[in-house]
């Protein structure tokens, strides 16, 4: 039995990316200044948690070890075990942008050589002609927004307005994103997933990554709340990913979460999607029960960065981290001989840091299964080595990017 888990932590970065200073992220580690700030008890709050990060499934895995590796300095406050149980290291991100799809693209084998197309960080984000055209094909009255915005932030803000003029709320980010928010009964969810299918085809000209439908439910600006039923509407992957090699040669991925919109469905045999992390830990359990000899089973924990990075919520943060270490026993408890866990991120989003925007990091790698040697796998040139590990130990021919550390 060879089957392989690859589960991303969306944002879970470790600091140290040695081209950090070009994005204006110098400095920022994600897990080392969550760390910091429980230790300093920055990170506590009522009822939810306190105290030093504890993550003792992860760390016995090598994550301490990794991040001091990684970044130059022990998380603070977390024990550093005497014995590691995985093969640990992190990776260098080469692909141009901190985006969303670049980082899972590299992890896939395909690492992003060209520069995405961005929206300018001043005055109203959308050109005239692409609003003036996006609002006659899709038959509205006009955008709300235009402009760099926090997602929930900009929902407060418009909402209202929103229902009652009909407009979508357009907004925009530090990645190459267009993103519409609309109110799933009054605009209605099938007309905001027309709408983005729209504005997919038009921002083909300007080079966007993706556009995101972010569907709300309220009636109040203080009432307001997304759902579930968020959509990333991608450009295809620019050659051929882990995912495309492993469907051509007859195996089967199973995408969870948002994977399948990632990789604009391609090289995706089955899409399982679930709302939080909790319910995206169930999903990629029930998939370990049925997933057979070949496999891979992609899942990306998304609550890390959409939840808590962007909102620079560090004690969210910290008890997701918690959450999903507890239930790592769980996962450990599905494993059959010859399967592999990878345990990685796309990028940092540092909730202590300026903005709400993803960080340039290095991402951690553990990975173990039945039988692995536990090792040191250094600090690897690109994430690509990830999605080559993966290959090897499925046993396809290796792609043109990166290399295995098995």
């Amino acid at each position: 039995m060879a089957r392989a888990f690859l589960f991303v932590l969306d944002s879970f970065g470790v600091g140290g990316a040695p081209d950090a200073a070009a994005y204006g992220d110098e400095g920022a580690n994600t897990l080392g200044h969550i760390a910091e700030f429980c230790a300093a008890g920055v990170g506590d709050r009522e009822g939810l948690r306190s105290g030093p990060l504890q993550l003792p499934n992860m760390s016995a895995l090598g994550l301490v070890h990794l991040a001091k590796a990684a970044s130059g300095r022990f998380p603070a406050g977390m024990p550093v075990p005497e014995k590691v149980y995985a093969m640990f290291g992190s990776a260098s991100e080469v692909s141009h942008g901190k985006d969303t799809p670049s980082g899972h693209w590299e992890i896939a084998g395909t690492p992003v050589t060209f520069d995405w197309g961005y929206f300018p960080t001043e005055g109203e984000a959308f050109p005239p002609q692409l609003v003036e055209a996006l609002c006659r094909a899709a038959d509205v009255p006009g955008i709300l927004g235009n402009c760099h915005a926090s997602g929930t932030d900009i929902i407060a803000r418009h909402g209202e307005e929103h229902i009652r003029t009909g407009r979508p709320i357009c907004y925009t980010s530090s990645d190459s994103v267009f993103q519409v928010a609309a109110h799933e009964t009054h605009f209605g969810l099938d007309r905001l997933m027309t709408f983005c299918t729209i504005a997919r085809a038009l921002l083909d000209h300007y080079n966007i990554g993706r556009v995101i439908a972010r569907p709300f439910v309220g009636e109040a600006a203080s009432k307001f709340q997304r759902t579930g039923n968020r959509r990333d509407f991608s450009v295809p992957p620019p050659e051929t990913t882990l995912l495309d090699r492993l469907v051509k040669e007859g195996r089967k991925v199973h995408a969870i979460g948002k994977i399948g919109d990632i990789f604009a469905h391609k090289g995706v045999s089955r899409v399982v999607k679930a709302n939080g992390n909790e319910a995206l830990m169930d999903a990629s359990l029930a998939a370990m029960d049925t997933a057979e000899d070949g496999e891979l089973v992609f899942t990306n924990f998304v609550d890390f960065d959409m939840v808590y990075g962007h909102r620079r919520d560090v004690a969210g943060y910290a008890a997701a981290l918690e959450a999903f270490d507890a239930r790592l026993p769980e996962v450990g408890g599905k494993l059959k001989p010859g399967d592999l866990v990878i345990l990685t991120a796309d990028h940092g989003c540092d909730p202590t840091w300026r903005g709400t925007d993803h960080t340039r990091e290095r991402v951690p790698i553990i990975a173990y299964g039945p039988g692995l040697r536990s090792r040191d796998v250094g600090i690897r040139a690109t994430y690509a080595d990830i999605g080559e590990t993966i290959a090897r130990h499925l046993r396809i021919p290796p792609g043109a990017h990166g290399r295995s550390f098995l």
